[in-house]
């Protein structure tokens, strides 16, 4: 049986609703985060060295990073999910498969670390600098980054209703962390009107809720 190696509040989430998409039986093995540094427990490092989330393990396989265990997942256990093989839309689908973490979220990621860099207690003598430094780094290269990217994504859905083409697929799933983390984290508003409206279609599916349930409280935030 397949079991997602589930962390409160991370991309996990998108694992067990792409399993409930599929239909496929699972088992959720919990771990929580550090209430200090929100990092993983270091007991998810038994399961794979980087001690991160997402990992699945299927029967002898134990395999980690989103865009992979979706692929895998995908063809295995649910071919719907992905176009046909050699298609134009296959070819969007295994992109977005791969821009969501290569490409999306670094910029993400980093208006987080900065934001927590900026609103940290600190000695008094220092917050100046530090804050200083950190608005610095996000006018010049974090909030360019972000609106670049927003207004890519708005763009190439003005294309097609989901992002490998007129038919939900793994593509769509993989994406919806950065929008999510995005929309919690500042910059998705409603001058990117398709966005959002991807959101909110994502967000009604009945595999998408299901998940939900199961894997507990989801701030899209981390």
């Amino acid at each position: 049986m397949i079991t997602v190696h589930h962390l409160n509040n991370s991309r996990s989430q998108r694992i067990l609703w792409l399993l409930e998409e599929l239909g496929v039986e699972y088992q959720i093995q919990r771990y929580d985060r550090d209430p200090k540094t929100m990092l993983a427990p270091p007991e998810l490092r038994a399961v794979h060295p980087l001690g991160k989330s997402p990992v699945v393990t299927d029967g002898d396989l134990t395999l980690a990073e989103s865009g992979a265990i979706i692929d895998y997942l995908a063809n295995r256990y649910g071919p719907d999910l992905l176009p046909p093989a050699g298609s134009p839309e296959r070819l969007r689908c295994t992109y977005w498969l791969h821009y969501a973490e290569g490409s999306a979220m670094p910029p993400l990621l980093l208006k987080l670390v900065f934001d927590k860099v900026e609103n940290s207690p600190m000695p008094f003598f220092v917050k100046p600098v530090a804050r200083g430094i950190a608005q610095k780094v996000k006018n010049a290269f974090i909030t360019p980054q972000l609106k670049l990217h927003l207004d890519y994504l708005e763009g190439e859905l003005g294309k097609s209703t989901w992002f490998a083409g007129e038919q939900f697929s793994a593509a769509d799933i993989q994406m919806s962390f950065p929008l999510e983390a995005a929309t919690s984290r500042g910059g998705l508003d409603a001058s990117r009107p398709l966005l959002k409206a991807f959101l909110e279609r994502i967000h009604t599916r009945p595999a998408y809720r299901r998940a939900l349930e199961k894997g507990g409280e989801y701030a899209y935030a981390n």
